[in-house]
């Protein structure tokens, strides 16, 4: 079974709150985790945008995303 098909460990927290109040999500992938986080989350106060801070906790890689919360576009944070 190809590797990129398998769930892995992550790390999500809003860019904007402390890593300590991150959850850990099996996904296939950064992306798909952060979009896991932000279907979890309840209503953020109004907000149209969040950004998620992705952590593999196999590799230590990071990846940080902007998630729009009404279309769901989710882009890479610049």
């Amino acid at each position: 079974m190809p590797q990129a098909s398998q769930s892995r460990r992550f790390s999500v927290h809003a860019r904007h709150v402390e890593a300590h109040h991150a959850r850990v999500l099996e996904e296939r992938s950064f992306e798909a985790a952060a979009v896991a986080y932000v279907e979890d989350l309840h209503a953020i106060g109004g907000e149209h945008e969040i950004s998620v801070i992705v952590r593999e906790l196999d590799s230590g890689h990071e990846h940080c995303f902007r998630i729009d919360l009404e279309s769901g576009d989710t882009a890479a944070c610049g």
